[in-house]
């Protein structure tokens, strides 16, 4: 089944990526470096792409948007781990 929601977890190096399909079923779950996460994202076909807002949050939301992906940003307080 195609991915849907994907949400990513930002940090320095290391990012966690956590997609599901439209059963809410966990398809992929993997940690990316900084250098593939954009690699990742160009060979997923568009979908919904949830973060957390941050200082880079910004960066990566245009970055995804330009390849067709929808990113909404999610309020710090409203994240749970």
């Amino acid at each position: 089944m195609a991915i849907v929601t994907i949400g990513l977890d930002l940090a320095k190096n290391v990012f966690q990526v956590h997609g599901v399909d439209e059963a809410g079923k966990v398809v992929v779950r993997r940690q990316l470096r900084r250098g593939d996460v954009e690699t990742f994202f160009r060979s997923q076909p568009p979908c919904m792409a949830g973060m957390e807002a941050c200082g880079s949050a910004h960066h990566w939301a245009r970055r995804l948007s330009a390849l067709g992906h929808e990113v909404r940003l999610i309020a710090p307080t409203r994240v749970k781990a």
